[in-house]
């Protein structure tokens, strides 16, 4: 029975040395596990901070993320032209109101300042800078700040979108696109853009082609889902590009509702689909984008009729819901100051983030509660009528910079 033991032992043993063998069994584990496993040793550390294995793990499971805090983009300052308003020198040009320590130590540490303006964000990385010429990509993990080359072309009015891709080495690949905005509406069906890859280190000008007439909204952000660009257009429409489509063919899906909401936003949610929330003095409204059997690949052929159609997932009274919140309600002072959609949560339907005054909340829809986020910031200083508010996270994965911690036991 003894030996027996000390054989199972044994074989236990002689497996867990196996990295590829201990790989396949942490794959298995959910997220909540992982993160506690890297103080098992310093091996177990390294293998799981490596690149190799995140990107097999981020493969298969879904891995939260941690909120840093929230950016302040004026739009006063984007694209500025001649005679336009200019920033004040006490007003910082990248405002950060931050929710955790994380965002202090990154608020104090005078990075913010050397970066310029806040464009987007994705995975934790930053890209900010100045239109049209100087464009930074900032790594908040190896504090390390790259420099893009300067584009091609000049756009006099443009939307920007910044898609980072998890990659099997350490090396950071990410694409940076520049879209051209049209004032003709009803004459311009082709999309002009500059595509940076970090894995060329050069600008690629391309075309892109619509079944109608369009023209994309000017200064906005641009959402991500699975490689896939969301971008607003005019007459109440959201334009739909693929990157690694063949074909280079935007698509434009009609919004839900009106197009004139006092806010709108776009986010992925918790099923990976498209979705599209709007407020008014009332309420809001949060709406889904289903996709078919060939999820939204039909939108970019000329052959297949598109089956995808919007579907209305939640729909919210302000008066109700601060009527079931009455001490943050009485709190916050919301009675005198309107309330309004901010942002979505990544990959997430439940909740919510809406702002009334300088005030910032949480609201989730299951439990109908709303909960303050507490914030480091002059929030007062703010114009919110002319600013974007843009919550900042970054994956909740162990980084690399704990395996020269020496912090866990061998």
């Amino acid at each position: 029975m003894k030996s027996r033991r000390m054989k199972h032992e044994s074989v236990v043993h002689t497996a867990l040395s196996c990295d590829d063998i201990l790989s396949n069994i942490l794959l298995l584990l959910p997220p909540e596990s992982i993160s506690k496993l890297i103080i098992v040793s310093k091996r177990w550390l390294h293998l799981i901070c490596s690149s190799s294995f995140r990107h097999s793990y981020l493969s298969r499971w879904r891995v939260g993320f941690n909120l840093l805090g929230f950016f302040v983009c004026n739009s006063l300052y984007l694209g500025r032209p001649q005679g336009g308003a200019r920033r004040p020198r006490s007003e910082p040009a990248l405002p950060l109101l931050s929710t955790s320590r994380e965002g202090d130590d990154m608020k104090f540490s005078g990075i913010l300042k050397r970066l310029g303006y806040f464009i987007d964000s994705s995975n934790g990385l930053l890209l900010c800078g100045r239109h049209p010429k100087a464009y930074y990509v900032w790594d908040p993990v190896t504090k390390q700040q790259h420099k893009l080359p300067r584009p091609r072309v000049y756009f006099e009015e443009l939307c920007m979108a910044f898609i980072v891709e998890d990659s099997p080495d350490d090396d950071i690949c990410y694409r940076v696109v520049r879209a051209k905005c049209e004032s003709r509406f009803d004459e311009i069906n082709i999309v002009t853009i500059e595509t940076f890859s970090s894995k060329t280190s050069t600008w690629s000008y391309s075309k892109l082609k619509c079944s109608s007439a369009l023209s994309l909204s000017p200064w906005t952000l641009g959402t991500v889902i699975g490689g896939i660009i969301h971008w607003y257009a005019a007459q109440g429409n959201v334009a739909i590009y693929d990157l690694d489509h063949q074909e280079k063919h935007i698509a434009l899906v009609k919004l839900p509702g009106t197009f004139d909401f006092d806010e709108q936003v776009l986010g992925e949610s918790s099923d990976g689909c498209l979705q599209y929330g709007w407020s008014c003095k009332s309420g809001l409204e949060i709406w889904v984008l289903e996709k078919d059997l060939c999820g939204y690949a039909s939108l970019f052929s000329s052959n297949k009729q598109s089956n995808v159609k919007w579907s209305l997932r939640y729909k919210l009274n302000f008066k109700i819901m601060w009527k079931k919140n009455p001490t943050v309600a009485t709190k916050c002072s919301t009675r005198s100051k309107e309330t309004e959609i901010l942002s979505f949560l990544p990959q997430n339907s439940k909740s919510v983030f809406i702002r009334s005054g300088s005030n910032i909340f949480l609201y989730h829809f299951e439990s109908e509660r709303v909960e303050v986020m507490q914030y480091q910031g002059r929030g007062s200083s703010i114009l919110w009528d002319f600013s974007k508010v843009i919550p900042y996270y970054k994956r909740a994965w162990p980084q690399p910079a704990l395996c020269c911690s020496g912090n866990s036991t061998t």
